[in-house]
């Protein structure tokens, strides 16, 4: 074998992983997006947007980050593995949104989405509305249990502990 045939064997290789990181991508990001605007559908919060793709780490706002909002965001070539994401969500009538961090990982015909500190969820390739449906049930309820199960904690004399992974900001809404 030459030097220059095991470069192209090389190249090759580096050229099909490329191809397929990007189409992981697609897929995710394509996901990600689908369940940020079905979701907002879903709560029916009234006007304006109640939910945003944002980043699953560090500094974040209520406001679209496109492919800001994505683990892999940045790292030059672009890895083929699960990808995270965050969804800021509107919880109160006051202004007070949080995040909610999810991991997407392709698994044969399916998309794996698991919500960070809580449930796991399937979607099976073409997406069908029924199973978004159910996604944002689970999603919901995720949210749901968590305000409850700590408020039950504190009424009961135990302060809950921040295990579902949430960060939580005040925006004021404009008039």
């Amino acid at each position: 074998m030459t030097e220059n045939s095991r470069f192209g064997e090389l190249a090759d290789a580096a050229e099909r992983y490329g191809s397929l990181s990007l189409e992981n991508y697609a897929q995710i990001r394509n996901v990600a997006e689908n369940v940020s605007d079905g979701f907002c559908r879903y709560l029916s919060a009234g006007k304006g947007r109640c939910v945003y793709l944002v980043p699953p780490e560090g500094a974040w706002a209520p406001q679209p980050f496109q492919s800001g909002a994505f683990s892999v965001s940045g790292t030059g070539f672009l890895p083929l593995e699960p990808i995270r994401f965050g969804l800021a969500v509107r919880v109160s009538r006051s202004g007070d949104w949080l995040r909610l961090v999810l991991s997407c990982s392709k698994s044969g015909p399916a998309m794996e989405i698991t919500i960070e500190g809580g449930r796991h969820f399937s979607l099976a390739f073409p997406i069908q509305e029924a199973e978004l449906q159910e996604l944002f049930r689970q999603l919901h309820r995720h949210l749901i249990d968590f305000f409850e199960d700590h408020s039950n904690h504190f009424q009961h004399g135990a302060y809950g502990q921040r295990s579902m992974g949430f960060d939580f900001t005040h925006v004021e809404e404009e008039e």
